[in-house]
């Protein structure tokens, strides 16, 4: 632990510096681990005054995170800025194919960009890290094509170390579960709706605010429900009053079926599907 704590703090050292090159910023802000790591450093650095914290809010995006994020940037002294993003109304996105997150990930950075020059910053940056090199993400294509930098990733920071660095800073989200946008619930090739999405917020919310599991995804096959999670809250799930209370619940949003899935709770699930899809579907 106490190599990877030394290492996580050199590569600290050389984000600052990164940071401190750059002057005045504008982070595209989720309110995840990496993003308000990244946050928090930035105005450390350089002066709450000269960052711009930016929040793309949609229907995509859990209510309750826009306000944890609200909270936070309030308690840093940041300015926060929230925009609306409109990537429903672009088919590409709403087709669902496996590059859907470059399209949403393109309209938030082309509103972001519209900030950068009304206000006068020099960047826009965002939290990706090391590890996202590893997974299937087309969002990060559309960042390097719009010129919106990743200096986590650059200072070779991974999220192992990004959450020793925040717990060090005493930042809230230092030990927050991964939570993707809620179209990523949706398989890809099933078409997204602003109805489906409301779905699964709120069948997730009652998930993590009743019922306390930190760590879910509730999948939205059509008139199914697939609940993900750890394998050890299985039992509990399955209790009489538990299950009831699920089974009630989402059927009320219109679920016709709940299911729970068997494997077990795994991040990206939903990319192991792009394996299956035709190669030309998943470009377009």
């Amino acid at each position: 632990m106490q190599q990877i704590e030394s290492r996580a703090d050199n590569k600290k050292k050389e984000l600052d510096g990164a940071l401190a090159s750059m002057k005045r910023v504008i982070i595209a802000f989720s309110g995840g681990v990496d993003s308000t790591f990244l946050l928090a450093e930035a105005a450390r650095v350089l002066g709450p005054q000269n960052v711009l914290a930016v929040t793309g809010f949609s229907a995509s995006m859990p209510g309750n995170e826009l306000q944890e994020a609200v909270n936070f940037t309030k308690g840093l002294g940041v300015e926060h800025q929230i925009i609306h993003t409109e990537e429903l109304k672009d088919p590409l996105y709403v087709s669902n194919s496996g590059d859907r997150c470059y399209h949403c990930r393109k309209e938030l950075l082309r509103k972001l960009d519209e900030v950068k020059k009304e206000r006068g910053f020099g960047h826009i940056i965002y939290g990706a890290v090391s590890d996202d090199l590893d997974d299937h993400r087309p969002g990060m294509r559309a960042a390097k094509e719009s010129g919106a930098s990743a200096p986590l990733m650059q200072a070779g920071l991974t999220k192992e170390e990004i959450r020793i660095l925040s717990r060090e800073m005493g930042l809230p989200a230092w030990d927050k579960p991964a939570s993707p946008c809620l179209a990523s619930r949706i398989p890809y090739g099933t078409p997204i709706s602003e109805a489906a999405l409301k779905q699964v917020e709120k069948a997730e919310y009652l998930m993590r605010n009743e019922l306390g599991i930190r760590e879910i995804r509730v999948r939205h096959h059509g008139q199914i429900a697939r609940i993900e999670t750890s394998v050890n809250e299985f039992e509990r799930l399955l209790s009489t009053p538990v299950r009831k209370r699920i089974v009630e619940y989402f059927k009320g949003l219109g679920f016709s079926f709940i299911s729970l899935d068997l494997e077990g709770f795994r991040s990206g699930r939903m990319n192991e599907a792009l394996l299956h899809i035709p190669e030309k579907q998943e470009r377009d």
